[in-house]
């Protein structure tokens, strides 16, 4: 996937756009993201699933653990939403 790709898939939808918000500031859980911007926590579990398999996003603790799964930014994804906040591109969703 091209960083372009990347970029475009973020900014397709306001759930992956809100991940990035809050993950930006630093690693969190489905419930922190889902709380700070006011979204339901499936629809958050859904766009840290989709932007995991794009290799955005990773689980910063073990697999097994079901309960306060912490998530943060790979390099790839600060990259991507270094380009997105310079372009301005963010609020255009």
């Amino acid at each position: 996937m091209s960083e372009w790709d990347a970029i475009g898939f973020v900014i397709s939808s306001k759930y992956r756009v809100a991940v990035f918000t809050v993950l930006s500031e630093g690693p969190a859980t489905t419930t922190e993201i889902a709380e700070a911007e006011g979204l339901s926590p499936s629809h958050v579990s859904r766009a840290l699933g989709r932007l995991r398999s794009r290799s955005l996003v990773e689980l910063i603790v073990p697999e097994e653990q079901r309960k306060n799964r912490q998530y943060d930014l790979t390099d790839k994804g600060e990259q991507t939403w270094t380009t997105i906040n310079t372009a301005g591109l963010a609020s255009e969703t």
